[in-house]
């Protein structure tokens, strides 16, 4: 041991830069630090690799004594250092200094003050970590990385690191980032903008606006009080009652979230795939501000050409961080969307969408849930994932949609727009698709005891006037025009539900729809969503299911739950799982349930925890042209029994607007 935490702090967790990169699509975010650019400048200050393991620590500093001797810095928000020796009064120390600290010392980080969020300690040599998916650094939600998957606690051991260290250097003054109360934040726009999505007035007012950061923030997300949008359209369709639900996408860090109307900044720990509109996002160099916001802070969106945003790797004056306004010639005049082409068998759009100066996002045909879009969209990702060029980082696909993301340092904007332009015009025509596609047989615990927990506890801590509540099954069968909750269950257990995305709830949660157009069960999500979920609880929302990976927040209308999807503990195979990866499900599986009870379905999470029992798989495959067959062969039954269901959803939303439901539940969101 070289280090013992005397005093942890309420959060204080390892982290390194960039953090766990390439498993975006399969629901793992890159976490690292939230202020990305105080972490590096704390490296370099001990002569460290700018990545390498650091401390962050949220509100309150660490307290730390040395076994050995070090080479310690401080970085981030204003804060009191001192050093202590083992005999002898304590020295205050600058931040941003390289400070040399002796066996028996103690580095005490004080409190927060007025300005900022979070602080940074780095010590050279860095610090040793449990690496986990590549990187060490910590995913509290999903329980990996750092130490133990978690913050630290008093009485942690910490061990120095082995990194090669350089001559340690005290920072520049115009190396240090300006942080303050009142927030500037360069955003592009896109990729959902007007008239499309928001109204030119939403937009007007959304960059016109001096939003508060509101209390309840964290890493996976910083929520931010402002005006209710009056949106360009009455609701999302099949996507879910409200006009902020959209077919399920991939998201960017920085992106501006608007779940129902509450517009939340997305964090390093925040989610990968869900189904909310994004008018802006935060570019690369900016994002480092989010560490920072704190609560009762005010934020400025300054829309910036997407040419002119600051390179991410750009430290100091190149980087402009230390004025706290910022410099910008205009915003990007195309409403986020970069380009529109037809495929080449003219079959289906094609829209390019600005997600931020790092990804593209590629969307296929029009807003409606369509295999064939999803087939298109599996094609795409292959072709680039066999032709992997440099500079490419991850590929996320969603229901229609793919994202790429590229490093912009590497890549510009434009050439990634026309690169993708070429590879998807010289596609072969979607008739061909033939996609793997296994049967995954999982066990189901139909309204299963921990969802109904769930209910309660919404409606005891969030609202209890819901029009979901106190059983969301119910609302399920009104929702879809069905005859009794029987039916509900019967629909379910009948489905073959084919998983489009991995990811939508972290950790290869999948969203899934039935095959069979007669079975895709659409509700609305929770607005606002739960603080709780259980998890690998099973729900639905929009014409989605959804297997959540591991507890936290949702939106989903519960059904029941099942086994894990994701393999916390045993790297080799258990239970279906692939030993080099701890997901369970593949795009294109497809999902058949098997019914339990709850008492049946705790021993069987038991015996998938402990790296027992197994789940029964069976290869196939998904043809499209097979697909089109069956909804040629079926397409009367299905028009009919789809009339019916939207029948039904129009008439729970005539209820809504007469009992008040949407007056109530923007203002439970803001």
């Amino acid at each position: 041991m070289t280090i013992e935490v005397l005093r942890a702090g309420p959060m204080t967790t390892i982290q390194d830069w960039p953090g766990r990169i390439g498993y975006w699509g399969v629901g793992v975010p890159p976490s690292g630090p939230m202020d990305d650019l105080s972490f590096r400048l704390a490296n370099i200050a001990v002569g460290n690799p700018e990545g390498v393991p650091a401390l962050e620590a949220t509100l309150l500093g660490p307290r730390l004594g040395f076994t050995a001797p070090a080479v310690v810095a401080v970085t981030g928000a204003p804060v009191l250092v001192t050093v202590t020796p083992e005999a002898g009064s304590g020295r205050t120390v600058a931040q941003g200094v390289p400070v040399e600290v002796r066996r028996g010392d103690v580095l005490d980080v004080g409190p927060v003050g007025a300005v900022g969020m979070r602080v940074y300690v780095a010590v050279a040599g860095g610090l040793m970590a449990q690496e986990y998916l590549g990187s060490a650094a910590t995913f509290g939600l999903g329980r990996f990385g750092g130490l133990d998957g978690r913050a630290l606690v008093d009485g942690d051991p910490l061990e120095l690191g082995s990194a090669e260290t350089s001559t340690p250097r005290r920072l520049q003054f115009d190396e240090f980032p300006a942080i303050g109360n009142a927030w500037q934040l360069a955003v592009t726009m896109g990729p959902h903008g007007a008239p499309e999505f928001f109204t030119d007035d939403d937009i007007a007012t959304l960059l016109d606006t001096d939003y508060e950061v509101h209390f309840n923030s964290d890493r996976t997300g910083v929520r931010l009080i402002g005006p209710k949008p009056t949106w360009a359209r009455p609701d999302g369709g099949e996507a879910g009652l409200h006009p902020s639900n959209i077919h399920d996408t991939a998201y960017s860090v920085g992106a501006l979230d608007f779940t129902g109307d509450t517009p939340i900044l997305l964090g390093p720990d925040g989610p990968s795939l869900g189904g909310f509109v994004c008018p802006i996002t935060v570019t690369t160099a900016d994002r480092w501000k989010l560490g920072q916001l704190k609560a009762g802070d005010t934020v400025r969106f300054v829309p910036v050409r997407t040419v002119a945003a600051a390179s991410p790797s750009s430290l100091g004056a190149a980087r402009r961080a230390q004025f706290a306004p910022v410099v910008s010639a205009g915003r990007d005049d195309d409403g986020g969307i970069l380009a529109v082409d037809a495929t080449a068998d003219g079959q289906s759009s094609v829209t390019y969408r600005r997600s931020g100066d790092d990804n593209v996002l590629v969307e296929y045909g029009d807003m409606t849930l369509d295999l064939e879009l999803r087939a298109r969209v599996h094609a795409l990702a292959a072709h680039i994932e066999d032709h992997r060029p440099r500079g490419l980082v991850d590929l996320t696909p969603g229901i229609r949609s793919l994202q790429v993301k590229v490093d912009p340092t590497v890549w510009s904007s434009d050439r990634v727009l026309a690169w993708l332009r070429e590879v998807e015009a010289a596609l072969p025509a979607a008739d061909d698709l033939v996609v793997d596609s296994r049967t995954v047989h999982l066990p189901l615990s139909w309204d299963d005891p921990s969802t109904r927990e769930a209910i309660e506890r919404y409606m005891f801590g969030v609202r209890a006037d819901a029009p979901w509540c106190p059983w969301n099954i119910e609302f399920i069968r009104r929702m879809n025009g069905l005859d009794s909750v029987d039916d509900v269950h019967r629909v379910v257990f009948d489905a073959e539900y084919l998983v489009l995305g991995l990811g939508d709830v972290y950790l290869g949660a999948p969203v899934a729809t039935p095959m069979d157009p007669r079975h895709r069960l659409v509700t609305t999500k929770y607005n606002p969503a739960r603080t709780w979920t259980p998890e690998n609880a099973v729900g639905i929302g929009g014409a989605y299911l959804c297997i959540y990976g591991m507890e936290g927040p949702g939106g989903y209308q519960f059904v029941g739950r099942t086994t894990q999807v994701w393999n916390h503990r045993h790297p080799l195979r258990a239970a279906g799982f692939d030993p080099e990866h701890p997901w369970l499900l593949r795009h294109f599986d497809r999902i058949h349930w098997y019914p339990v009870s709850a008492e049946e379905l705790l021993d069987l999470r038991a015996d998938v925890a402990a790296g027992r029992g197994d789940v029964t798989i069976e290869n196939g495959s998904f043809a499209l042209s097979d697909h089109r067959a069956f909804l040629a062969d079926n397409a009367d039954d299905i028009a009919r029994v789809r009339a019916g269901m939207e029948t039904a959803r129009a008439e729970e939303r005539r209820r809504w607007a007469a009992d008040g439901e949407f007056a109530v539940a923007a203002k439970a969101t803001a």
